[in-house]
């Protein structure tokens, strides 16, 4: 990752200068109200910025709020089970960010005594923090002169240089941090950074951007040549990969069969209905044979198909085939999974699970199972 400040300035120092009286200004009266605004606890602003990433600022703070509620302190998020972190983070997606949230935490707590490091070579040394998060942990609660750049920051920043090329090229990275931290007030980069960024979500949106509202239009060289909309400017990225997923609804009286993935895979640590991923030349009904063979060494019969269910992952799509199955030999074991358990629809409740598999405990209960698994299977 390029380093902070190592780039050249896009901007006239002058003209950061001025950028930077002008942002603070506007920050006095423009500030959106967040439960995190005016936050100095590091280790709040820390969780603020995780749950933040790829989520909407709106949608963000009954997590935050939760998140904290159960976890208020990084000693208690350190002695936390993992499991329990992950279902107060369920809903939020790209459970990463919660899995690496508490490995640093466990790391704040044996390493550092309890207290967040206020230097950036320690703070990214910890799990899940990188050069953005450092920078705003940095400037908010310890008053450095950091400077941050998210998808927010870079957009600002490529319009007002009036950027032409790809921002996410290394070289064009190095600049954008170079020239965020230029636009900083000494003493005052918290409060700039929080300006920046806000302008960003507000007023110089991806589209339709706000320019008659913007303190900086007259300083702004794509809106001067009215390109604002034009930039920043991304490369094609080529469609996303589409798989077919098949997996098992297998009842054993009141209970159901889950297996928990592994902690480093994609959803590491979530309970799921066990099957996998079509091979190719495959059916659906072989896929999840072998699947059931190679991840909990059983044999089923798969009876009918219960739903089909489209989601979107970041850099995939995917159809989730369920299918009522009846368990016809073999006892579960963990071959090709962390765990499994037998679970009552109810217990899922207390377990973490992704929006998808949660999707399909919903369409269980909707449809009275398992009361009528009996039934459905030989329809």
């Amino acid at each position: 990752m390029p380093s902070p400040g190592a780039g050249r300035l896009l901007l006239p120092p002058e003209v950061c200068a001025e950028i930077g009286r002008r942002l603070l200004a506007w920050a006095e009266q423009a500030l959106t109200p967040f439960p995190w605004r005016g936050e100095r606890d590091p280790y709040r602003i820390w969780v603020s910025e995780v749950v933040l990433q790829q989520t909407r600022r709106e949608a963000a703070v009954p997590y935050y709020r939760r998140f904290l509620e159960r976890f208020p302190t990084v000693h208690a998020l350190a002695a936390a089970d993992l499991e329990e972190v992950l279902q107060v983070w369920e809903g939020l997606g790209y459970y990463a960010r919660a899995r690496a949230l508490h490995a640093a935490a466990r790391r704040v707590v044996e390493e550092f005594g309890g207290k967040l490091p206020a230097n950036r070579q320690d703070l990214l040394s910890l799990p899940g923090i990188g050069a953005y998060t450092a920078g705003a942990i940095l400037s908010l609660a310890f008053g450095q002169d950091e400077p941050v750049l998210d998808g927010n920051v870079r957009r600002v920043l490529c319009r007002l240089a009036r950027v032409e090329e790809d921002p996410r090229r290394p070289a064009v990275e190095r600049d954008l941090w170079a020239t965020a931290r230029s636009l900083l007030v000494p003493g005052r980069a918290g409060r700039c950074n929080e300006a920046l960024m806000e302008l960003g979500a507000t007023v110089c949106r991806p589209r339709r951007p706000r320019c008659p509202s913007c303190p900086l239009a007259d300083l702004c060289q794509a809106h001067g040549a009215g390109v604002e909309e034009a930039l920043p400017r991304r490369s094609p990225r080529p469609p996303l990969p589409y798989r077919q997923v098949a997996a098992a609804v297998v009842w054993e009286g009141e209970r159901l069969l889950l297996a928990q993935r592994y902690p480093d895979d994609l959803l590491g640590g979530l309970w799921e209905f066990p099957g996998g991923t079509r091979e190719e030349g495959e059916t659906l009904e072989a896929c999840l044979k072998r699947e059931m063979a190679e991840e909990l060494g059983v044999e089923v019969e798969v009876g009918p198909l219960l739903a089909v269910l489209p989601h979107a992952y970041t850099h995939f799509r995917l159809s989730l085939h369920v299918f009522l199955c009846r368990l016809v030999a073999g006892r579960p074991q963990a071959l090709g999974c962390a765990g499994w358990r037998w679970a009552t629809l109810e217990e899922t409740a207390s377990l973490p699970m992704s929006a998808l598999d949660r999707r399909v405990v919903q369409i269980l209960q909707e449809r009275g199972f398992p009361g009528n698994f009996s039934t459905a299977f030989y329809v």
